[in-house]
């Protein structure tokens, strides 16, 4: 739990630098304290919870007489594994959600409860915990931690988790350190490759642009781009994008929040130039 605690205080050390460097200013549209406070104070706090007994409870009943029967793996075979699974399984629904919202209008409403992290104009820590209540529920990493962990793999579920915490905390940054490097004459072609396996900030910052160097209809890894370059969805980026969040108009926050449960008709005009 030690290391828990660490990734907390160094995701507020990082969003204290973002607001005194200027990062956070201007960035926010009307609404978007309330869809985050909400988002964090209920999403963290009950929901996340909420959803991890439902997956226990779920698979006691279903799956029983599994409990525990990979307990004694090798750590270092099991984590691998488990990254790979759930990256993998992250993929197909987190771009199935995106699909939603253009070729595949059956999927709207996966669309619709996933647009809450899109819809902010801004890219920075606080977008990582900018999440529809419902999500928890039907991101793949509770169903697939929790399996592993049901048959006992406790030490990699521990792990996994935390690597895509930081991870995500690091894309999701308004800091940039990536940039540099992908142009550098000769550590560009060595980085450029690298990103084909792993997520860089550059990638992910490109997943929730539009414009040029947007595309989010691309890149839909959390921790490994492997899956969006062996089924060609990788778009490494020059720069970053023109723009952050989606054109056209917003819905309330309380339906990015609370949707299906609620829906408002109302949506507020934003600035598409």
């Amino acid at each position: 739990m030690d290391s828990y605690a660490w990734v907390a205080v160094a995701t507020v050390f990082l969003l204290l630098l973002e607001i005194v460097t200027g990062r956070h200013k201007g960035v926010y549209q009307p609404g978007d304290f309330k869809l985050l406070l909400g988002s964090f104070m209920l999403g963290r706090g009950v929901m996340a919870l909420l959803a991890a007994a439902l997956v226990a409870g779920i698979y006691n009943l279903v799956i029983p007489a599994s409990t525990g029967t990979l307990d004694g793996t090798s750590f270092w075979l099991a984590l691998p594994l488990l990254m790979l699974v759930d990256e993998f399984c992250f993929y197909w629904v987190h771009r199935w959600a995106h699909e939603g919202m253009g070729p595949r209008k059956w999927l709207g409403g996966l669309w619709k409860i996933h647009r809450t992290h899109h819809s902010g104009k801004h890219m920075n820590v606080m977008l990582n915990f900018r999440l529809n209540l419902s999500w928890y529920f039907i991101i793949p990493a509770a169903w697939v931690n929790g399996l592993a962990l049901h048959l006992g793999l406790a030490e990699a579920v521990v792990t996994n988790i935390l690597i895509k915490q930081v991870w995500n905390v690091v894309t999701h940054s308004n800091f940039r350190w990536d940039d540099p490097i992908r142009r550098h004459r000769v550590l560009g072609r060595y980085f450029r490759a690298l990103e084909h396996v792993l997520v860089s900030p550059g990638i992910h910052h490109t997943h929730h642009g539009y414009g040029k160097d947007g595309a989010t209809y691309r890149n839909f890894g959390v921790v490994l781009s492997l899956y969006d370059w062996l089924f060609g969805t990788l778009k490494i980026p020059e720069g970053r994008p023109a723009r952050y969040g989606l054109p056209g108009p917003t819905a309330h926050w309380l339906e990015e929040l609370f949707y299906p449960l609620v829906r408002i008709d109302d949506r507020k005009k934003v600035d598409q130039h």
